[in-house]
């Protein structure tokens, strides 16, 4: 989720280096990640054509709807708490 919300809440583009550099973890780790979150189709990897060694790591749309649904249930937890607990002070 880490890896998710790197890549789609900061500016591109993002390489798998500069991924694991910036959140500390190891390019192998990095890219067990991309490989499950690609399978999901949340992101997808292209090679870099200036450079062929370095891989970048691209947003899809399917990734932006799944935020976008994720966000609406944390906001809808949110909002059951909030209502608890004004229920419980009452």
């Amino acid at each position: 989720m880490a890896i998710l919300l790197t890549a789609y809440l900061t500016p591109p583009p993002h390489t798998v280096r500069g991924l694991a550099e910036s959140m500390g973890i190891s390019k192998p780790a990095v890219t067990r990640a991309l490989d499950r979150l690609g399978d999901l189709g949340f992101l997808r990897r292209k090679v870099d054509e200036a450079d062929r060694r370095s891989v970048l790591v691209q947003r899809t749309v399917k990734g932006s709807v799944f935020l976008s649904e994720f966000a609406e249930l944390v906001r809808g937890a949110e909002r059951q708490l909030d209502g608890g607990e004004a229920a419980d002070s009452a």
